[in-house]
């Protein structure tokens, strides 16, 4: 699977998992020099709380369009030390 976002393809694995329609991609997998963090977090019921990145390709930013649980729930485990992306970022096989 890739992320793809401004042309550019962001992660890529032939390992990710999906929960809620979201592929949950390696962190490892993941082209870092895309990534900053972001300072937004939100809260799951069941997940946890998420933390975010900003995506920046070729001069265009992303705001807070990948996001992953530092601390994931039991519930959750299958994800851990994973990112998921959406705000317009494709992923395709």
């Amino acid at each position: 699977m890739k992320a793809i976002w401004n042309n550019v393809v962001i992660a890529e694995s032939d390992d990710t998992v999906v929960i809620e329609n979201n592929h949950y991609f390696p962190a490892e997998s993941i082209k870092k020099e895309y990534f900053k963090e972001s300072t937004t977090h939100t809260t799951c019921p069941w997940k946890g709380v998420a933390s975010y990145y900003n995506v920046n390709v070729d001069g265009k930013k992303n705001n807070d369009a990948a996001w992953y649980y530092p601390d994931v729930s039991e519930l959750a485990r299958t994800i851990k030390g994973r990112v998921a992306f959406w705000k317009g970022v494709e992923i395709t096989e």
